[in-house]
């Protein structure tokens, strides 16, 4: 089981220690990745339902990377994009697409009933669609998203609307077929098993251990409950998972609250830093946790997830703590980048937020434009 040490943590110092496990701060233990399949794995999982997000969440723990060179590594298939937690897309390791969806897919499978009642679709509908789907990518085929609905057409399956949308989740959760790299602008699908052949074996145990150890290492320190909002697990297999993963974890107290690191994190510096990051939208940075209290201001919150309808802005952190938003528009010849302060800063900080911004204009290969919104 998890060891369990005496260490207590001040919010500040857990929040130092957190910018590390999220490899947006250098780690005493692990050298700086180096690939795209490196980031991945580091976190087990990336939330990914914005592949613009997604991008640059890998290009800023990539130093020197462009989205091109992103590109180009998911085309040589060091991670793929499916559906394995709370019927959300994520990044995930090539190879451990198919024990991560039958760990915590299953449960997103369970609860799609009450979802195809409302779109007037029956499981064996669904059923037959993802076979549809494996005979018309069967043999190294890729479609377009257009293109899937419309075979499902073609076969008589009435893919109109968010049905069309339903049916290919259902593929993927099934572990039928994966999201492959976006072709220009349009989402493609391939088969699981041909994108990403050789899939690792893990039984149940193994999985639970792999997936609390990944998931620590990349968002700790952090408390069971946010492992378990982040996976979909029960409680029950949340807490069997940190104990499967055994001395790889340490139970701290973080403000007198229980909480979970990688041991080896225990040795990274814990100082405030006065760094200065632009983070898109859907980071692990928010998405990681239920409880985002170390990071965002409760005032904040609206600004950040509007309406509080799940889509999340891009963001701007200084020192660990959000301080304002970010919107990019792309023209042919640059990318303007506006941002808008929650709090106040002063022009050596506007410049700092500049600069973090001119490493997103250097991602997207784009000079460019920075304007205020306050």
């Amino acid at each position: 089981m998890a060891s369990t040490g005496s260490t207590a943590l001040t919010g500040a110092e857990a929040l130092a220690l957190r910018m590390t496990s999220l490899r947006l701060r250098s780690h005493p233990t692990a050298a700086p990745a180096g690939s795209v399949a490196e980031v991945v794995e580091w976190f087990g999982a990336m939330q990914a339902q914005d592949l613009a997000s997604g991008m640059w969440s890998l290009g800023l723990r990539l130093p020197g990377s462009t989205q091109a060179d992103v590109h180009g590594a998911l085309e040589r298939r060091e991670a793929l994009r499916t559906w394995p937690m709370r019927g959300t897309i994520h990044l995930v390791p090539a190879r451990d697409a198919r024990w991560l969806l039958e760990l915590t897919g299953v449960r997103a499978l369970s609860g799609a009933a009450r979802r195809r009642e409302f779109l007037g679709l029956t499981e064996s509908e669904a059923d037959r669609a993802a076979d549809v789907l494996g005979s018309a990518l069967a043999g190294g085929g890729r479609l377009t998203r257009a293109e899937c609905v419309a075979t499902l057409v073609a076969a008589g399956i009435d893919g109109a609307g968010q049905r069309g949308y339903h049916l290919l989740w259902y593929a993927s959760q099934r572990g039928v077929t994966c999201i492959a790299p976006n072709v220009g602008t349009e989402q493609t699908f391939a088969l699981l098993d041909e994108w990403a052949p050789g899939q690792h074996q893990l039984d149940q145990e193994e999985a639970l251990a792999t997936l609390a150890l990944r998931y620590f290492r990349g968002h700790g320190p952090t408390t069971r409950q946010d492992f378990a909002g982040w996976t979909g697990l029960t409680a029950t297999d949340a807490k069997r998972a940190i104990a499967a993963a055994g001395d790889e974890l340490t139970t701290v107290l973080v403000d007198g609250v229980e909480s979970v690191l990688h041991t080896p994190l225990l040795d990274a510096p814990r100082a405030e830093v006065d760094d200065v990051l632009t983070l898109p939208g859907f980071d692990e940075y928010l998405l990681g946790y239920k409880d985002r209290a170390l990071m965002l201001d409760p005032e904040h919150k609206q600004a950040i997830i509007p309406g509080g309808n799940g889509v999340f802005q891009a963001t701007v952190v200084i020192g660990g703590r959000v301080v304002g938003t970010w919107k990019r528009t792309l023209a042919k010849t640059r990318v303007t980048l506006t941002v808008a302060p929650l709090v106040d800063l002063d022009p050596a900080r506007r410049e700092q937020v500049e600069q973090a911004l001119g490493r997103y204009a250097e991602f997207v290969e784009l000079p460019p434009r920075v304007t205020w919104a306050g």
